[in-house]
């Protein structure tokens, strides 16, 4: 038996969007070989298996391969284990370690944009009208970010995006693209993107880029394995 947690991770002023993410605090009850087809039954874009909650070390499972960072998990994953008493200063996925910290408000993750694939596609358009009116594309095509300023001196954009690569057909709030625009732009920045979800960027001085944003837990759900995963 297995606890899933479900949140909606960057949620926006007035509780709108926010991206589903799947959480199993005990990842160990889950055998690694188990993990993608766990993932893949969920349906969510990322599902996050905790593996020792205290050195915060945690897997992180798209539709169709393991991440090796990904960025609405982190923060995620951060906040569940702070609402449970278990703060983290680090977490440690496979990319590396990634600071955590909590301002009572947002939870904050600081990571590179390196560890992003550099198989995303990041397309500025003319306008956030643009952005808004974009059709999408289909699963199996290049993953491709698409992005236009709101209010370029306040530093608000406007984003979407669409892993379909990955077999999502599109990202309500990209935390790792989030970092990627970050460092392209080297200056502080808000997010809008999906139906409504808001990511706060702040680059740091050492190269990193520092995400943050508001987390809700929708439900928490007993998991059973009977020769496969399937709701208790």
């Amino acid at each position: 038996m297995a606890i899933l947690h479900v949140l909606r991770v960057f949620v926006g002023p007035g509780g709108t969007g926010g991206n589903p993410l799947g959480v199993f605090l005990n990842g160990a009850a889950i055998e690694t070989e188990r993990r993608q087809s766990v993932a893949v039954d969920l349906g969510f874009s990322e599902t996050v298996f905790v593996d020792d909650a205290a050195l915060g070390v945690i897997r992180i499972f798209l539709p169709t391969q393991e991440a090796a960072f990904a960025g609405h998990p982190a923060v995620g994953a951060a906040w569940l284990l702070a609402e449970i008493g278990r703060p983290v200063e680090v977490l440690r996925p496979p990319a590396g370690d990634i600071p955590v910290r909590y301002d009572g408000t947002r939870t904050w993750i600081s990571a590179r944009p390196e560890w992003l694939p550099g198989s995303m596609e990041v397309v500025e358009l003319s306008s956030a009208a643009a952005v808004e009116a974009h059709p999408g594309q289909a699963i199996g095509e290049p993953w491709r970010y698409i992005w236009a300023w709101e209010d370029e001196d306040a530093g608000r954009l406007r984003a979407r995006s669409f892993p379909t690569v990955f077999g999502i057909r599109e990202d309500e709030a990209s935390g790792a693209a989030s970092v990627v625009m970050g460092g392209r732009l080297g200056r502080p920045l808000t997010i809008r993107q999906g139906v409504g979800s808001e990511i706060v960027v702040r680059p740091q001085d050492d190269g990193r880029v520092e995400i943050g944003g508001r987390t809700a837990l929708v439900e928490a759900r007993d998991f059973a394995v009977r020769g496969r995963w399937a709701e208790s």
